[in-house]
């Protein structure tokens, strides 16, 4: 019985100092410990980040325009070479154009499309400069290379010689200084037509069926460069000549003439064909304007690889015969010039006899109708197309 409540009184007293431990101390489970781990670890990982972010804000440093205008200008570089590349390489009878100055929308067309250049091979100089051979610098070097390795694929591909004075010559597109460095040795070999002042003309049909006279159509200008001949302009503009006529060679002449028989055919066809370009104006009416008449002459060689075809043309030199004179507008223009102001002269004289006519009936001489004829206001601005100056 003392045993039972001992007992009793004993486990009264554990759980009454059970109670009071309970009470003085925080519950501590598995699951607040693995929280506070949890917590400490996202906060290293949000201390490193900040870390991190201000490392980079503070050591960042925006590019100046001028580095990026650089950048842009290198990727654009690279973008046009590579797209060039590409194009030159198209096979041997591909016709390419393009509009931009460097080529950057360089595509293929049908040639009897407009285009610049007519692909005809692709020429190796690997023989002649091995892989740690430097990049040729002077163009001279680079145009005999043209000329060894380019010259037979041209001449093989037209099936005849090409004329050295004529209408096409070749193109080439060569490796930059990267691609030398990287190992490319290829001539990207073609034709096309550079005017007298180094500008690319247009093309219409493959150069196989091209006549390689170096003629202009009746009509075009051609500029004045340092007193000589450049590309075509519009004749509003001060030009150096004028085409008015394209004279077949061969029309007279069975094998090739002399530049003496080719002058002395010339001189009078081309005086004819003026008159007709102009509407009547002859080559003194040309001489009292300052013009002069002249035509171009063809070479054995040119005659050879079959160019027979010359201009006709109209232009002025200066007078210590230096070379060539600006001309401004067209002898079209003046010939049309000086029949206005025959016109002007006729109804001048009809109305001078009018006024003469209207004078006193006893046949005096009326001072005033004289002065009327005399002080006509002659000094009056023409009308606008008057005022151009003709030729």
């Amino acid at each position: 019985m003392r045993y039972v409540t001992l007992t009793t009184h004993s486990r009264s007293h554990a759980e009454t100092g059970m109670m009071v431990l309970m009470s003085d101390q925080p519950d501590r489970s598995p699951n607040d410990s693995a929280l506070r781990t949890r917590v400490l670890m996202g906060g290293a990982f949000l201390g490193a980040l900040v870390a991190m972010t201000l490392s980079w804000i503070f050591s960042w440093v925006p590019e100046s325009p001028q580095l990026v205008a650089q950048r842009q200008a290198e990727e654009k570089a690279e973008q046009v070479a590579k797209a060039r590349e590409e194009a030159f390489r198209s096979p041997p009878g591909s016709c390419l154009n393009w509009t931009t100055v460097d080529a950057s929308d360089v595509h293929r067309v049908s040639c009897d499309e407009e285009h610049l250049f007519e692909v005809v091979g692709l020429a190796d100089l690997t023989p002649e400069y091995g892989p740690k051979a430097p990049l040729p610098e002077e163009e001279r070097t680079w145009r005999e290379l043209t000329k060894e390795y380019c010259g037979p694929l041209v001449e093989d591909y037209l099936d005849g010689p090409l004329d050295p004075e004529g209408k096409l010559t070749i193109g080439v597109l060569r490796p930059d200084e990267k691609q030398w460095t990287d190992g490319d040795r290829a001539l990207h070999c073609g034709l096309q037509w550079v005017g007298p002042g180094g500008g690319l003309q247009v093309l219409t049909e493959p150069a196989k069926d091209i006549d390689q006279s170096n003629v202009w159509e009746p009509g075009t200008c051609l500029a004045l460069v340092d007193k000589s001949v450049g590309d075509p302009v519009s004749c509003d503009s001060e030009h150096s000549y004028e085409i008015v006529a394209t004279v077949d060679l061969s029309e007279e002449f069975d094998s090739y003439p002399s530049e003496d028989e080719q002058k002395e055919w010339l001189e009078p066809t081309c005086a004819e064909l003026v008159e007709d370009y102009t509407g009547g104006k002859g080559v003194e009416e040309l001489a009292e304007d300052g013009l002069i008449l002249s035509w171009d002459t063809r070479s054995k060689e040119s005659w050879k690889a079959g160019s027979k075809l010359v201009n006709c043309k109209v232009g002025a030199t200066l007078e210590d015969q230096s070379g060539l004179a600006p001309v401004q507008g067209s002898v079209k223009d003046s010939k049309d010039k000086d029949d206005k102001k025959d016109d002007k002269k006729e109804d001048e004289k009809d109305g001078a006899e009018k006024d003469d006519q209207g004078d006193g009936a006893d046949g005096s001489e009326d001072e005033n109708g004289d002065d009327a004829e005399g002080g006509e206001p002659t000094d009056q601005p023409d009308s606008p197309g008057d005022q151009e100056n003709g030729g």
